[in-house]
Order: structure tokens, then C-alpha cells, then sequence
């Protein structure tokens, strides 16, 4: 239980980095619960928006980021809040989530990623999103990878 100045956390934030930023949170059951895509117009206004966002969702116990761009705005805003960081690449989770013939392209792979986080949303019990961003769907997989190799 924590103390009365420290904030419980669980489950998982995943963020596919960029400026247009797909984020998914997942409980501490491992199931998604909300996921969405962000666009912040600049540098600036990401480095103002992490905190906000680490905080409009929930601190999570581990916050997973993708990517290699904008991850330093992400780190720093997780360390003012002491969430716990873990970098990969989406080579590192599409070939755990996706197969070979899948991965052979990126217009391949952000398909199969695409159906791949339409069937974690079913999973989740959320309902089924009329279109689904690319950004989004790639934080929902990162999120599903970190999930399965038992990461939060």
C-alpha cells in the first residue's frame, strides 16, 4: 500500500514515439483498457505534453517506448514521475508478434500490426474502432509484446 504522497501504480503505457504518438495502456491483468494516437505539432509542444499525458493515463508501473526519436522527452518526464523505462525497437516485437512474410516490408508489417491490435482491442473487451491508426496500432502491439515477455 502506498504512503499518502505516493501514487499506486500498475499495468503498462506503451508509446510508439513520434510526433504523431500512438499510446496504449494496459491494466495490471495485461489487458488493454485505452489506446489512442496523438499529435503533437512540434519538439516543443512534446516535451511540454509527456508529463501530461504519463499522468492523464494513469502512472503506469513501466512505461514501454518504441522507437529512437523523442524517446529523451518521454524518459525525463517518466523520471520526474518515477516510472520505470524500457526501450525496444519494433524489430524486437514484430518478430514475436508477427511471422516472417509479415515482417518482409513495412507496408506488410503495419497491416499485420494493424490486425494484430484489432484483435488485442476484441481481447480487451473495447469496442471495435471504425479506423485505427498506424501509430496507434503499433504502441497497442508494443504494448501486447511487453505484456506477453512479462514486462509489468
Amino acid at each position: 500500500m502506498p504512503s499518502a504522497g505516493e501514487v499506486e501504480r500498475s499495468g503498462l503505457l506503451a508509446i510508439d514515439l513520434g510526433l504523431r504518438t500512438g499510446i496504449a495502456r494496459f491494466g495490471p491483468d495485461g489487458r488493454l483498457v485505452a489506446y489512442r494516437s496523438q499529435h503533437f505539432g512540434s519538439r516543443a509542444a512534446l516535451r511540454r505534453g509527456t508529463l501530461r499525458v504519463l499522468r492523464e493515463c494513469g502512472l503506469p508501473a513501466l512505461l514501454v517506448l518504441e522507437g529512437g526519436s523523442y524517446a529523451e522527452a518521454w524518459q525525463r518526464a517518466a523520471a520526474r514521475v518515477d516510472v520505470a523505462v524500457r526501450m525496444t525497437t519494433a524489430e524486437v516485437w514484430r518478430e514475436r508478434l508477427l511471422t516472417p512474410a509479415e515482417r518482409r516490408d513495412a507496408v506488410r508489417a503495419k497491416a499485420a500490426a494493424e490486425r494484430c491490435a484489432r484483435e488485442v482491442i476484441a481481447a480487451g473487451g473495447l469496442s471495435r474502432p471504425h479506423s485505427l491508426r498506424h501509430d496507434a496500432a503499433e504502441a497497442i502491439c508494443l504494448g501486447a509484446w511487453a505484456v506477453r515477455e512479462g514486462l509489468a
